[in-house]
């Protein structure tokens, strides 16, 4: 069953924001996904992350999937941006919590990029830490989906593609539960895709007449959910993104970064000492194969909604990519 909102934000807690720059050759921005806790330094999400295709530069991946907790929002952005937009999430997070960089450490920014280069000029490099706080701060349950955000320059399947979301609620026993999705898709080659498990994509080359591209694109997926889950349980569950990406119809190129961030609002990790263990509930495995189920409808569902979302947009050099609906 689909979530209120059909979104990631279905999730309890969980907010979506967007900054988005249009003007001519310049098509890009920032999206930020914010965790349950606004407090997120002291009160670490669960999380864990998987990499399916690795040709991509994101930043912080490593100590998620070391420590398997986020402590900041997740950003994303273009590729030639990550690294400014990564240093203003710093600073956003040094002006919220005093004791970063003291005795109990540093923090761990945590933003991912596709390549937005062929419709937006991402040599200017104009994401600002103006933009960044833009995100951070109208972040909200409803937000807009498409051409906007970090997904205002990104293409899939030779066609515009942006930002998409899906959800789903599980009934498990007398408990309810949601898995929301979001994707910041830049992949795929439009011979190979598939709509509503339909093979379109052949059809809808010959109508547009598209030039024959390599999958030199990337995605990125996020996963949240609500559920009790340890965390070889999340990363079970991010490790399921690829098949709904592969619904779709990708094949995962060479030049495609495909990379997954799970996490659970669930029993966040404090950094105050209690005691030496500490009790929680996790989901048993049993209940598992619906987890994956849900994660990867949700996967598939977040594409399609980008795809369908996405205004038709012309920008650097005159790059045009047509918007799905307008072909359906």
């Amino acid at each position: 069953m689909k979530g209120k909102n059909n979104s990631i934000t279905d999730v309890p807690g969980v907010l979506v924001g967007h900054a988005t720059l249009v003007d001519g050759d310049i098509q890009t921005g920032v999206t930020a996904i914010l965790p349950k806790s606004y407090n997120w330094f002291r009160e670490k999400t669960r999380a864990t992350c998987h990499v399916i295709n690795g040709f991509g530069k994101s930043i912080g991946l490593t100590q998620i999937e070391e420590l398997c907790t986020l402590e900041t929002p997740i950003l994303l952005t273009n590729t030639l941006s990550a690294a400014h937009t990564a240093d203003c999430l710093i600073k956003f997070m040094l002006s919220h919590f005093d004791e970063i960089g003291g005795t109990i450490g540093t923090v761990n920014p945590v933003v991912c990029e596709c390549n937005d280069g062929y419709l937006n000029n991402i040599r200017k490099q104009v994401i600002t830490e103006r933009h960044v706080l833009t995100a951070l701060n109208n972040a909200s349950v409803d937000f807009e989906r498409g051409a906007v955000g970090a997904g205002r320059g990104m293409s899939c399947y030779q066609l515009k593609g942006g930002i998409g979301t899906a959800s789903r609620v599980l009934e498990l026993e007398d408990k309810s539960y949601t898995i929301g999705g979001l994707v910041l898709c830049n992949m795929g080659r439009l011979e190979d895709l598939i709509y509503q498990g339909k093979p379109i994509g052949v059809e809808l080359k010959e109508k547009i007449e598209a030039l024959e591209e390599r999958d030199n694109g990337s995605i990125i997926m996020i996963l949240a959910t609500d559920l009790p889950l340890e965390s070889h349980q999340l990363k079970r569950m991010t490790k399921r993104a690829v098949a709904g990406l592969s619904r779709t119809g990708t094949f995962i190129g060479h030049g495609s970064g495909d990379i997954v961030i799970g996490f659970t609002t669930d029993s966040p990790v404090t950094s105050k000492a209690y005691a030496v263990t500490t009790p929680r509930e996790i989901l048993h495995d049993s209940y598992m194969d619906d987890v994956f189920r849900g994660a990867v409808e949700v996967i598939e569902e977040s594409i399609i909604d980008a795809l369908m979302e996405a205004d038709e947009v012309t920008g650097f050099s005159g790059h045009n990519r047509k918007a799905l609906k307008n072909l359906l």
